[in-house]
């Protein structure tokens, strides 16, 4: 538990009736957790991270706001991160403790190694009863509450540059990049530097009108190549060259972070950079989930046996979708076997499961498996 004991201690206090439900607590905090290997954004011994804790009058109630919170954390992961999840529960064997049930999003990295990325919990009343919270129902009878509590960290900063970043540095999804434009003048001597500073401003002020998040780099001292390698090593998934040749010819170079090289330029109107910028902003943002979401399901095997499954799981790795029993015993034996964990079970099942891919008892879950951060 992070902040369970803190904010249940103040929940047992603030609820006395069904009219102080539902109570909904949001908060920003550093947190310190003893971690024997650490690992940069993944795993630290202190991060920062969002959480959040509910108490209700409800069980329906209080799953559903745990379903929503797991919803609203992979709309954030898919449409801002551009980074496909697998929404599904957890084993029993992974869930958080004191937890009646726990739901997580499970992303793959680009080294086809899972991250969870998010988790939401239904509490049932185990925390309510430990800290004797309750309430006076519509009866007028002493209930304990339903609670949940749900969480995000910097483990989402980490998951951006695994799913996304290249031997270059990062490459950011524009809904996610502080500079979603960068606009590099290129002067070769001092009889230029007025005429290009100027149409760079230009198209700067246009990209600003336009919404846009766009910054010139205008430092003296380095060169435009220099700056080029900067910028695509901090992500930023447009840049705009504009040097004397490109005025004589009234137009502008634009360059894609996410298509190193020729490949991902074009040469655009100096009067339409601002517009081409917008529109090729979408299409970078559409195309890193695409691009993500297909090394996924290459990455992606449903064997027909164990052997198949170990045999994937030490060659290849990825995400391997298989049935399982439900026992605690047959998912110990796979992990000792395999050193994969069942990452969750899927919300969406398949009608025919068949066997489980470890014991052959009939399948009463089609789960992931694959070795996770």
């Amino acid at each position: 538990p992070t902040s369970e004991t803190i904010i249940n201690a103040m929940f047992a206090k603030w609820i006395k009736s069904y009219r102080d439900l539902p109570l909904l607590i949001n908060q920003w905090a550093n947190v310190v957790r003893w971690e024997m290997r650490t690992r940069l954004f993944l795993r630290t011994t202190e991060f920062l991270w969002q959480e959040g804790h509910t108490a209700h009058e409800t069980e329906q109630e209080a799953r559903d706001e745990a379903l929503l919170m797991l919803d609203v954390y992979a709309r954030f992961a898919e449409d801002w991160a551009a980074t496909p999840v697998i929404r599904g529960i957890k084993s029993d064997a992974e869930k958080f403790a004191g937890a009646v049930e726990s739901y997580s999003i499970e992303a793959m990295m680009g080294d086809v190694k899972a991250l969870q990325a998010g988790t939401s919990h239904y509490l049932g009343q185990n925390f309510a009863k430990a800290f004797d919270m309750r309430f006076l129902d519509r009866d007028n009878e002493l209930q304990y509450p339903h609670q949940t509590s749900w969480g995000v960290s910097t483990r989402l900063i980490g998951m951006t540059v695994m799913v996304h970043g290249d031997d270059q540095g990062l490459i950011l999804p524009p809904k996610l990049a502080p500079h979603q434009v960068v606009v590099v003048p290129i002067v070769r001597s001092d009889t230029d530097a007025d005429t290009v500073y100027e149409a760079a401003w230009e198209i700067t002020s246009a990209l600003h009108d336009r919404g846009l998040r766009a910054t010139m780099d205008d430092r003296d001292g380095v060169t435009p190549g220099f700056k080029f390698n900067d910028w695509e090593m901090k992500g930023v998934p447009l840049r705009v060259e504009i040097g004397p040749r490109d005025l004589a010819e009234g137009q502008a170079i634009l360059a894609r972070r996410d298509r190193p090289g020729r490949e991902g330029k074009r040469a655009v109107p100096i009067e339409g950079v601002a517009q081409a910028a917008g529109d090729l902003l979408v299409e970078i943002q559409q195309g890193l989930f695409d691009r993500a979401t297909a090394f996924r399901d290459e990455h992606t095997a449903y064997p027909a046996t164990f052997e198949e499954m170990r045999e994937g799981i030490e060659q290849e790795g990825g995400f391997f979708h298989a049935a399982w029993c439900g026992s605690p015993d047959c998912e110990a034996a796979i992990q000792q076997q395999t050193q994969a964990t069942i990452r969750n079970i899927p919300f969406d099942q398949p009608d025919d499961l068949g066997p489980c891919i470890f014991c052959g008892a009939p399948g009463e879950h089609l789960a992931v498996f694959s070795k996770a951060y």
